[in-house]
């Protein structure tokens, strides 16, 4: 099975299931949620969200194909952008970390791992942004039969966040951008530091008589 992850841009919005393209829980402030849902708008404002937050900030999320089918998706955003994570009781983001909103792995494709391709991708990009950290809000009693935008607790324990605020329904939990890198980026980072640490010098060599 081949996988490849992209960034979401507004050209494959249409790729995301229907959950994902409607949820604006994170995106709007809680009064305009409950507008946009009673009228049906909520489709125009992921839409609108995202087209924001690509003009001011950049890439804020990812879609992961198999075999050329999307499987699912992860959205991510500075704090500021994310108008429902100052309501939660176990805010705010730390100011040196992006908060990760939402990720969803479609049922056929769940237990394939693409949960944490997903999280390795926002590491590398965030990582190359000169992001510290991604922290997200974690439900510790998520309901399997009804879909929400809050993503399990025990899944994010699972791929590497920790703890940073305990709460008994929703912790706040954070993963240092290093700790989700490969070997190979470590690599290439430590070889970086060493060749800038080089210098080269000019002055003419000396030589002695033999």
């Amino acid at each position: 099975m081949s996988r490849r992850v992209v960034g979401v841009t507004l050209d494959n919005l249409e790729h995301l299931s229907k959950h994902s393209r409607t949820c604006v829980f994170w995106e709007v402030a809680p009064h305009l949620r409950e507008q946009a849902e009673e009228y049906g708008d909520t489709e125009f404002e992921k839409e609108a969200w995202v087209s924001s937050v690509l003009l001011e900030w950049g890439s804020c999320g990812r879609i992961i194909y198999c075999d050329g089918i999307p499987a699912g998706s992860v959205f991510y955003a500075p704090p500021a952008a994310v108008p429902r994570s100052a309501a939660f009781p176990t805010s705010p983001v730390s100011p040196d970390a992006v908060l990760m909103t939402s990720l969803e792995v479609l049922p056929e494709f769940r237990g394939g791992g693409l949960g944490r391709v997903l999280i390795q991708a926002v590491a590398k990009d965030l990582t190359r942004r000169g992001v510290k950290a991604v922290e997200a809000f974690g439900d510790m009693r998520p309901d399997e039969e009804e879909r929400s935008c809050v993503t399990p607790a025990e899944f994010l324990t699972s791929v590497g966040f920790k703890t940073v605020r305990p709460h008994p329904r929703w912790p706040r939990l954070r993963l240092e951008l290093r700790s989700a890198i490969t070997w190979k980026e470590d690599v290439e980072a430590a070889l970086e530091r060493l060749l800038n640490s080089v210098t080269v010098s000019t002055a003419e060599p000396s030589f002695r008589p033999v």
